[in-house]
This record gives structure tokens, sequence and C-alpha cells, in this order.
């Protein structure tokens, strides 16, 4: 699904959506969708559509409904009324429960999906390799793509050590990952995001050569202090976290003061939108 709007197979058809700021996450209409697969113009028909297929999907004991949500948006007859609305994940699993000739395609994508990533699990190296593909389709340069393959595997030895000292993945992760991040950029990871003008893309992805190597200093720092400190469990992993951004926020300055430009950069790597072209 595009970050920002539907699936390709739904560019012809309207999706209403919506995007949780605080959580980085779109929602989709759920029966918007399913009028989108199974090419229903008539709203209600969609409706008893979707009412039949929760009770079947129920039945069958799967959890799938009770990840949708339900939201305000605006109805038919233009007043907001709450609908059914589902993440990314939730309505890729919808899919699958929808006998669709539109929806083949995308089955056919998970499947595809979904047998890569067992070889990857069984070969960890597949997954470097695409990757490494991935960045150089995007027009990244090997130099980038090399600091930002050595940043992940710095960043995989910081959330190890994360792991194996109590720290729970998830929120936890991200709580000390905000902290590195706004000691070492003055920015926290959704104000750097916006700066750069991301939503639920990877900001990894989209930093300089410069911001990827401060990045990586800092969770270096991060780990090697933690490690001397022995530091266990959130809080106690909260000092060296700041502390191991303060170093690399140190080496940050030192740069700007020398070169007069900042490290920190709005600039990304998100495809440029083609001018409109203006009637005469």
């Amino acid at each position: 699904m595009k970050n920002d709007t539907s699936l390709a197979i739904f560019e012809a058809h309207k999706i209403r959506r919506f995007y949780d700021e605080k959580k980085e996450t779109w929602y989709f209409s759920v029966i918007d969708i399913i009028a989108a697969l199974t090419e229903q113009s008539d709203y209600n028909r969609a409706k008893t559509y979707w009412t039949t297929l929760k009770n079947r999907l129920k039945n069958e004991g799967s959890e799938v409904v009770t990840k949708c949500d339900r939201l305000k948006m605006i109805a038919q007859d233009g007043k907001m009324r709450e609908t059914d609305v589902a993440d990314v994940e939730t309505i890729l699993r919808l899919i699958q429960s929808v006998p669709s000739k539109k929806a083949e395609p995308i089955k056919l994508w998970l499947a595809k999906v979904g047998y890569e990533r067992m070889q990857e699990m069984t070969d960890p190296e597949i997954a470097l390799n695409r990757s490494r593909e991935y960045w150089q389709k995007q027009g990244r340069s090997k130099k980038w793509i090399e600091q930002r393959m050595t940043g992940q595997e710095t960043r995989n030895k910081l959330t190890d050590y994360w792991s194996e000292s109590g720290v729970k993945k998830g929120d936890e992760f991200a709580i000390l990952t905000n902290i590195i991040h706004q000691e070492w950029s003055d920015f926290s990871v959704k104000a750097h995001k916006n700066l750069k003008g991301l939503k639920t893309q990877n900001l990894r992805d989209h930093m300089s050569e410069e911001e990827l190597i401060f990045t990586a200093l800092a969770e270096l720092s991060t780990r090697r202090i933690a490690e001397t400190d022995n530091s266990q469990g959130l809080e106690e992993n909260k000092i060296p976290a700041v502390q191991g951004g303060r170093i690399a926020k140190d080496a940050r300055k030192a740069l700007e003061e020398k070169t007069g430009k900042s490290v920190i950069t709005g600039e990304n790597y998100l495809p440029k939108k083609k001018p409109i072209k203006k009637l005469k």
C-alpha cells in the first residue's frame, strides 16, 4: 500500500483515509476497500458484504475483525459518521479473505513476500542483498549504502543489548531511541521526520551521509556506556542514552562550527512530484 494514498488497484476508487499523527499510521475505510475489491458501486451492498464477512471471520476464529477501529469519516450524505477502519496490515489480511480478481495480484504478492521472508530467516545475507539492491534502484550512492548498512549493524547491536538487559521491544525501544536522537540532533524522531516531509517512511532511509554517521556514533556510544555501566531495564538505560547522544552532539557541533553548515537537513529521497502543467 502506498504510504499516503492507497494500493494501485484502488486508484480509480475513492478510499476514505485518516492519518494518525501520534501513531504515525494510516487508517483506511474497510467498506470502501470492500467496495473497490468487489467492484460494488452500491454503498449499502458493500456494507452488507462487510457485515457477512465479519461474521464469517469471527466464526472461523480470526482476530482480524478485532483489529479494526471505528472512526468518524464523511459519509455519502456529507455528515461525519462512524465507520470501520483498519491499518495497512489488517487491510492486507482482509484482502486475502475476499474472492476477487482485483485482489489476486495482491494475494500473489503477499505469498511472494512471505516466501522471501522465510528465505531471509534461513539466510540473513539474502535480506542484506535485497536491501542493497533496493537502495541501488532508488539511486543511492555506493558510499551511502555502505554507511546505511554499517549504521544498521550498529543499531542491531544496541537493540540486542537492550533486549538482553530487560528493555521491552516496541514502546520502550522507541523511548530510548527518541532520547538518543533528541540528544544528538536537538530534534525528536518525529520532528526530524516532519522536517523531511516524511510520514510512515523510515527516517534512516532518508538521512544524509552525515546524519547516518552521527546517528551511528550516538548509538555506538550509548551501547558502550551501557555495557560499561551494566545498565538494566528502561530507566537505567535512559542514562547512557542521554550520554551517548551528547557525545555525538558535541561532534556534530564541532563539524558545524568548522564548516558553517547544519548537519540536520530537510532533504529526503522521496520521489519528485511532477509539476502540474498550467492551461494556456
